[in-house]
């Protein structure tokens, strides 16, 4: 069986520049993917990783919605009339 992916890097991106709680638990998902892989444990590996890989979308999610937000509010506090 292959090792799957650990999706580490990508959790700290998002951690940094996107959302925090959310990408530290992405990191902490991340991390038991490598361990388990580590140990032979393959199944875990792979929940780990999906779990790792679900928040990593949640968290490019809200960071997209959050600078959406961030966009949209300057946009319409700077219009004069």
């Amino acid at each position: 069986m292959t090792a799957p992916r650990t999706y580490m890097v990508p959790a700290v991106l998002v951690t940094v520049l996107c959302f925090l709680p959310t990408g530290i638990a992405a990191i902490v998902f991340a991390a038991q993917a490598g361990s388990r892989t580590s140990v032979g444990d393959f199944q875990g590996a792979a929940e780990a990783s999906r779990k790792a890989r679900i928040l990593v979308y949640t968290s490019v999610g809200i960071g997209v919605l959050f600078w959406l937000f961030v966009i949209i509010g300057a946009a319409s506090g700077s219009s004069t009339s």
